[in-house]
């Protein structure tokens, strides 16, 4: 009895004291496109959306898909290192990794807190990732006598608002809604479901992360001289074509509405190449790509489509780019 208490003694104290990856922290700063497939259906070589920004060694997630854990120590940080997670929406395709970010972190004694910063319903969101956890979290590693931390212990959630300003002491983010959603205004269901873009203010630079989104002003005034746009892309004529392959047997009207949504929720190249332009951004980069843009000539064919509105500097991201 005594053997297996040292022996979770010693798992736990192996745990808390694993490296942070620290020999491959960069010391300048950087963006990360960790996931950069439009969800939701999964893709053999894009992960689910998912970015980090990391400054001073610290890491922070905008948006993590599934996948996010394993695509962050490919980057080579730990999902320990990681201080707050951004959500844009609450949609699944940028939220599946976050239960097992949070579960690794507990498994590994992770020593300092996280903060999970998104719209309304992520306290609603991540109590349901703590009831995933919990009967995992009260079996620890199964040695008798000891005494488990909670579920949520270290985590902190903080619900934001239209126009929410955050100063993490790396940088200040301002959290601007979006047109990713189109409930009527004032309605319950516009007051309950929102969707964000972020704006992320470093001493000597700024980024700012459009999340999905359809045509936006307000994206647009917040995206303002910054240094570098992290903008999702759709080609919405062949997602359409993609869907209705798939479903051969789905009615006109069905695939009308859906074209009328993804128009209305997401942008085009083109759209994205104007945006850039009219917010005089220094750095355009493409993620949450759909199609997954794998072949170059598909690169090469929406590269035009996007240089056609903008003659900045654009990229179209894989996963694990560095900006």
């Amino acid at each position: 009895m005594k053997f297996l208490r040292l022996l979770g003694l010693v798992m736990i104290m192996m745990a808390a004291s694993y490296p942070l990856n620290a020999e491959n922290l960069s010391p300048a700063n950087e963006w990360i496109t960790l996931g950069t497939s439009a969800g939701p259906i999964p893709d053999a070589v894009r992960s689910q959306p998912a970015n980090a920004l990391v400054v001073n060694g610290n890491v922070y997630l905008a948006d993590a898909g599934d996948g996010t854990a394993g695509r962050l120590a490919s980057a080579g940080y730990s999902h320990k290192a990681v201080r707050a997670i951004f959500i844009s929406h609450l949609h699944f395709d940028h939220t599946g990794g976050i239960p097992a970010i949070l579960a690794l972190r507990w498994q590994t004694s992770a020593r300092e807190p996280i903060t999970i910063y998104g719209p309304p319903g992520t306290r609603d969101t991540v109590e349901g990732i703590f009831a995933f956890m919990e009967y995992g979290a009260l079996g620890a590693y199964g040695v008798p006598g000891q005494t488990p931390k909670p579920a949520n212990y270290q985590v902190e959630v903080v619900e934001l608002e239209d126009g929410s300003t955050i100063d993490t002491g790396d940088f200040t983010l301002t959290a601007v809604r979006n047109t990713h959603y189109s409930w009527p205004e004032g309605s319950d269901e516009w007051k309950k479901f929102q969707s964000f873009a972020f704006k992320f203010e470093l001493p000597n630079s700024s980024i700012v992360y459009t999340g999905d989104t359809g045509p936006s002003g307000a994206v647009e005034k917040l995206a303002q001289n910054a240094d570098l746009l992290v903008s999702e892309m759709m080609d919405i004529d062949k997602t359409v074509e993609a869907v209705s392959r798939a479903n051969p047997n789905m009615p006109e009207k069905a695939l009308a509405n859906m074209r009328s949504h993804l128009t209305a929720h997401h942008v085009t190249p083109e759209q994205v190449g104007e945006m850039a332009t009219r917010a005089k951004v220094k750095k355009l980069v493409a993620t949450h790509l759909a199609p997954a843009m794998l072949e170059s000539s598909e690169v090469d064919y929406y590269t035009k489509r996007v240089r056609s509105k903008f003659d900045g500097d654009f990229f179209i991201a894989s996963d694990l780019d560095r900006f």
